[in-house]
């Protein structure tokens, strides 16, 4: 299956739209005639039906259903950082296990993403981080910037510990997620200057997944990837 790709997306902090811009990235490539699904290994916050919202809307924008066991190795019932509520579940985080669900999506899929959890280094346990199991699935990655004050220092930061674990940085996508941002052209130019990699698109905030698609160009896709563990 070497022509199996995925990517890693992870955010300049939460709730600034990984899971928008993965379902968008989702459209983008299923309209160009490839299958793709996503995968969010780690997520926090569950209804009284056994449903997150980022899984769903993952789900419903993939090409395919996957077992959920795969698309969403761990789940935590509240919606609280996930080191916190695996310790308060009794649970522990076990990366090579979101390594192997990762190896049997990539079997059933063109392209797989990988949305982390909060931002690229959020605690995953005593000792691992979201960078650990970046690191471990050693995909491209893809960065979300969400565009308010305070960004371009967040996008620096993010993308200086991308590069100290030696994972390619894919591309970037600038999401609009305060429309009222002050100087919002210059902060986007002051960000295609400094970041090393390509600017895949722009957001714009109350558009949907399948729209902001139309706005999103695809990334490349790597020579070779190296096989999780």
């Amino acid at each position: 299956m070497n022509d199996r790709r995925g990517w890693f997306i992870t955010g300049t902090d939460t709730e600034i739209g990984k899971t928008f811009v993965a379902c968008a990235l989702l459209h983008a490539f299923r309209r160009t005639g490839v299958s793709a699904l996503a995968m969010k290994p780690v997520a926090a916050g569950f209804d009284g039906h056994g449903h997150n919202e980022d899984v769903e809307r993952l789900l419903a924008a993939s090409s395919m259903q996957p077992a959920r066991n795969l698309v969403n190795p761990y789940g935590f019932r509240a919606a609280i950082a996930p080191h916190i509520a695996a310790a308060e579940e009794g649970r522990r985080i076990e990366l090579p296990q979101i390594a192997a669900a990762l190896a049997t999506l990539l079997t059933m899929a063109d392209v797989v993403l990988v949305e982390g959890v909060g931002g690229f280094c959020v605690p995953l346990g005593d000792t691992r981080d979201t960078a650990d199991l970046a690191s471990l699935l050693a995909l491209p990655v893809i960065l979300v910037v969400g565009m308010r004050l305070g960004c371009i220092n967040h996008a620096l930061l993010t993308e200086q510990a991308i590069a100290a674990r030696g994972l390619p940085l894919a591309g970037w996508v600038a999401n609009r997620i305060d429309p009222a941002m002050s100087r919002f052209p210059e902060n986007l130019a002051a960000l295609q200057a400094r970041l090393p990699a390509p600017l895949l698109g722009v957001v714009e905030h109350g558009t949907t997944p399948e729209h902001a698609a139309l706005a999103l160009r695809l990334p490349d896709w790597p020579e070779s990837r190296a096989s999780p563990a």
